[in-house]
């Protein structure tokens, strides 16, 4: 002991706001969503993908995330008009030339006379004008600074479409400003190109943001993510000029070459730009979207060019969650993006619907191979327990607890309780049970410590065991087109899995084997049966299921046979001699014979077929009144909404 006094903990109950060991989301929850999807006849892919455009537990779903998105480019689109630079000088030319006109009035030399011929003589367009000027002597003070402010402005707005921090960086009266603008133009040019020739450029990228940091406030990571916003603000240019009307755009292009043409050093720092990011991000500058934006508020060149990239931005992030191209995943969507597009929330929510995702196979209820996500055996037993609950939620109490057979038997399964032991008694002795009942004996008899127990008759107790007659049990299940047609696909779905789950769990001894028949008959297992989707050809062949359930019923010959068809139509179709279906609608005296035939097979081996008819076709229901009169078996026309209650019901009946 080194004399400290042991560490004392206080607990209490949490205070912070919500629970903070709560899980984003409940899986078990997500599973029955998919699950209820899945048995509407949606591929477990499609039930996946409607669960993420929803979303789970609350969050926001891939559908909400679209919509903010529309909303957010229904803004950008109402913002202002990209046009918006030409007004703008064209205001402060007109602006110029008035200040100058009116300094000329004050002259009457022939200079000033010449001077207002000149102004007089001036193109109509923006550009033209402007590049006239260039070598006019202004006699107006006023009006020289004025022009020079128009090529000041045009710079910089040529500048800001390609650096989002250039108009911060140029809006003071510093004269070097530009110089810095030239040397950090030529440095990430230097930058781009050792890039691009392969070689690491870690250590140049961390020098180069401490030099021109000021002109990135986005705050790129690396190189990568830098040549990436340049060139995504380069690709908007380009859209925003191809949105212009062809006069609009030839315009604002002399306009922008004119501001630059006293600047030969910068204006090839800026063709090299463009050049290195063309070879970089090809597939980015090749982008030949357009974007209109018609809102009333004229927006600078910069302006223009950065909601043009944000509407940019839009349509990818809108294609990115519609998650409809193949090979799509959640891992697609630009996350960087949507934070620019979105409040951080719908990052938080997007990262919530890929961890469901993974969640659910983290977990073990999908699995993926090279088909595509595909249930588990783990989410059909989640499934079968779902549906199995909904079921004898409906049933009437009075109904159900009348198919055990408590007679005991040491092969039987323990039910958890126990019994007294009797003389003869075969069921297994429960050892605990007999023992505490020896220790409480001698107790109360006044048996001292340290003195043994002694055993006697009475304190024998034996397990509870339930004795399970086997049974081979059949179940057919009609898979036309017109079970999905008349909606009665999910509850098929949902009686088979519901009496898959009460079998593998209650009655382990049962064989069951499920049959699905269309056209042909085919087994299905438990997973299969929950993805089958319905088949698209026309044909109700029971012939076949039956000698597929024969087949399966002759495998257990000391088993109890039960046989049940579900099913919405007649026979129409029957395997001819050389194995291939034969089709007829309306249904054939061949198809009846050969399915007759297979129906007084089924009862020379002592089958009974119980039918649960849905619909009511009239021509099923006198076929299957003649087959049970012949068979012996029973016909049920229940509720679509009630078919499992009839199912799972006749079934215990039949184990009783």
């Amino acid at each position: 002991m080194n004399g400290r006094r042991p560490r004392q903990y206080r607990y209490g109950t949490w205070h912070g706001g919500g629970d903070p060991l709560q899980p984003p989301f409940d899986v078990r929850e997500s599973v029955d969503e998919v699950g209820r999807d899945v048995m509407e006849g949606a591929s477990v892919r499609e039930a996946i993908d409607r669960l993420l455009r929803r979303g789970a537990s609350g969050r926001t779903g891939l559908d909400e995330l679209r919509r903010r998105l529309r909303e957010r480019r229904d803004e950008l689109r109402r913002r202002g008009n990209v046009a918006g630079t030409l007004d703008r000088v064209r205001a402060a030319l007109d602006q110029a030339l008035a200040a100058e006109r009116d300094e000329l009035s004050r002259h009457d030399d022939s200079a000033a006379e010449l001077a207002k011929m000149t102004l007089d003589d001036l193109p109509d367009d923006v550009a033209s004008a402007v590049q006239d000027l260039s070598s006019y002597e202004w006699r107006s003070p006023e009006a020289a600074q004025t022009y020079e402010q128009i090529r000041a402005m045009l710079r910089r707005e040529v500048l800001d479409a390609q650096f989002a921090g250039m108009r911060s960086a140029l809006s003071g009266a510093d004269p070097g400003s530009m110089d810095r603008v030239r040397d950090m133009i030529a440095d990430l040019n230097a930058l781009l190109a050792k890039h691009a020739s392969g070689e690491d450029t870690t250590v140049d990228f961390r020098e180069f943001m401490d030099k021109h940091g000021e002109f990135f406030p986005e705050g790129p990571r690396d190189t990568d993510d830098l040549i990436d916003m340049l060139a995504r603000r380069q690709a908007a240019a380009d859209r925003m000029m191809r949105s212009l009307t062809p006069e609009q755009r030839d315009e604002l292009e002399r306009l922008m070459q004119e501001s630059l043409g006293d600047d030969v050093g910068l204006e090839s720092e800026l063709r090299q730009l463009q050049d290195n990011l063309g070879a970089l991000r090809p597939g980015m500058m090749r982008d030949s979207g357009t974007d209109q934006i018609g809102g009333e508020t004229p927006l600078g060149y910069g302006d223009a060019v950065g909601a043009v990239a944000d509407l940019a931005d839009i349509e990818r992030l809108e294609a990115q969650l519609a998650q409809d191209y193949p090979g799509a995943t959640l891992d697609d969507v630009d996350v960087d993006a949507l934070e620019r597009q979105l409040p951080p929330s719908a990052a938080r929510d997007l990262d919530a619907l890929r961890d469901l995702e993974r969640e659910l196979e983290r977990q073990g209820y999908l699995t993926r191979d090279a088909d595509g996500p595909s249930l588990t055996p783990k989410a059909m037993r989640r499934l079968g327990e779902s549906a199995l609950r909904r079921i004898f939620n409906g049933l009437d109490a009075s109904g159900v607890g009348h198919h055990d057979d408590v007679r005991p038997g040491s092969a039987d399964e323990r039910t958890g309780a126990t019994l007294p032991w009797e003389f003869g008694d075969e069921r297994p002795i429960d050892a605990v049970r007999t023992l505490h009942n020896a220790a409480l004996r001698t107790a109360s008899a006044g048996g001292g410590r340290g003195r043994g127990v002694a055993l006697a008759a009475e304190d024998f107790a034996v397990a509870e065991t339930e004795r399970r007659t086997q049974a081979a049990v059949a179940l057919c299940v009609d898979l036309s087109f017109s079970m999905v047609h008349e909606g009665r696909w999910a509850p098929m779905k949902q009686t088979a899995i519901a009496l898959t789950h009460l079998i593998d769990t209650r009655f382990r001894t049962d064989a069951l084997q499920v049959i699905g028949f269309s056209r042909t008959a085919r087994t299905l297992a438990p997973t299969e049966l929950a993805e089958v989707e319905p088949g698209w050809e026309q044909g109700t062949n029971l012939q076949h299921a039956l000698a597929l359930a024969r087949r399966h019923i002759l495998r257990y010959p000391e088993a109890e046979p039960v046989v049940l068809v579900i099913t919405d139509g007649e026979p129409t179709a029957h395997l001819e001699a050389d194995g291939y279906p034969a089709f007829a609608w309306p249904t054939t005296a061949e198809t009846v014979r050969a399915t007759i035939a297979e129906v007084d097979a089924m009862t020379r081996v002592g089958a009974t077929l119980n039918f649960f008819l849905l619909g009511d076709d009239p021509g099923l229901a006198r076929f299957v009144d003649a087959v049970a009169r012949r068979n012996g078996g029973r016909v049920f026309t229940p509720e679509v909404g009630r078919l499992g209650e009839y199912v799972v019901s006749d079934y215990l009946r039949t184990r009783r």
